[in-house]
């Protein structure tokens, strides 16, 4: 007697790292992650295109749950960091789920901005940002718009995402950061967050560039160039993001300081920022030790925005410092210019040039 069939279900293969694979009687489909939570996704999406009928649906015979799984399973894996794209996906099906394609309306859209929270069901319990749930509905926009190019759905609705916040000019004077780094060098549990300080604010780099710096080049992020005092952001193989990571020449205090981090570190640890030998993955509670102990309010993000400020106030040009940054120059004349030693001199000259005329 043939033993019965389990179904279609999960299971993390060990000869692949750990990296799930979905089982269906003989039929093996591979996800290409660790991640559970985005192995679910696909094998939802798995299960909806077994079930479904040929042709594209319409957009009320499918759930923003079937389309979001589809988005994952199929483009999600090939992107360069699937799992933000997970975490959003986790976020839209808590909230609309079983929710027709259909009925993803303005009004509909409006109402997930209200009422999406953070650390739901706990005591911690708080609305969520703006700017996280604009980049929520824009992942529900790419999935159903990515649902109707690939032929599941007949045409996809617009998502109507939230307005964006207007840029922020928080930044830190230099006696701010002086007083971070004594903060994080005072504590052995965070004297690794002195590291990161030094490295965000003489290079502009982003949290997730400088945890993954080490003394050599490796295909999992950048590396620091101590001869040639050049600080590669990404691997070569890495693919380029709209975060671009340029690789950047390192001021002669960070290279002077570098090289005194090789050297201490010998054979013991390859990583920039480490935590007793070893690699760096999160900052988050000791920054916030440090900033508490500072008493300055500030995340890792406000360095980035505190070493262009510097470079505006010191009147280096636009260009040099869009390439050096990863920026683009339209951001800095937005956000940034007017900290820049010849912003509207121009304009202000010839118009006391003109009231002196007059």
């Amino acid at each position: 007697m043939p033993r019965p069939s389990k179904g279609a279900r999960l299971y993390p293969r060990p000869s692949d790292g750990g990296k799930y694979i979905i089982i269906d009687g003989k039929t093996q489909r591979r996800t290409g992650t660790t991640d559970r939570r985005q192995a679910e996704a696909m094998l939802a999406a798995y299960l909806v295109e077994r079930e479904r009928p040929g042709g594209p649906a319409e957009p009320d015979r499918m759930s923003v749950a079937e389309a979001l799984a589809i988005y994952g399973e199929q483009h999600a894996p090939h992107v360069a960091d699937p799992a933000r794209i997970g975490h959003a996906i986790s976020a839209l099906v808590t909230w609309w789920g079983d929710t027709p394609v259909g009925a993803v309306t303005a009004a509909a859209c409006r109402r997930y901005a209200r009422e999406r929270v953070v650390c739901a069901g706990t005591d911690r319990e708080r609305p969520a940002g703006r700017g996280t749930t604009r980049r929520e509905l824009g992942c529900l926009q790419a999935a159903v718009n990515y649902c109707a190019t690939e032929g599941y759905l007949t045409r996809a609705p617009n998502v109507v995402l939230p307005a964006k916040k207007a840029p922020t000019d928080r930044w830190l004077t230099r006696s701010k950061v002086a007083a971070l780094i004594r903060a994080a060098r005072s504590n052995p549990r965070t004297r690794h967050i002195a590291r990161f300080i030094l490295v965000a604010v003489y290079t502009g780099s982003r949290k997730e560039a400088i945890l993954s710096l080490r003394f050599e080049p490796h295909p999992g992020g950048g590396y620091i160039d101590v001869e040639h005092g050049v600080l590669y952001r990404k691997a070569e193989e890495m693919r380029e993001t709209a975060k671009r990571r340029p690789p950047a020449r390192m001021p002669q205090k960070l290279l002077r300081a570098a090289r005194r981090w090789k050297m201490a570190a010998g054979r013991n640890s390859g990583w920039v920022v480490e935590y007793r030998g070893s690699r760096v993955a999160s900052i988050k509670t000791a920054w916030g030790t440090v900033c508490q102990k500072a008493d300055i309010r500030a995340t890792p993000h406000t360095l980035k925005h505190t070493a262009i400020t510097w470079a505006m106030q010191a009147g280096v040009p636009l260009a040099d410092a869009a390439g050096f940054f990863g920026t683009s120059i339209q951001t800095l004349e937005s956000v940034y210019l007017h900290h820049h030693p010849d912003f509207q001199a121009a304009t202000a000259a010839a118009l006391d040039h003109a009231k002196g005329r007059s």
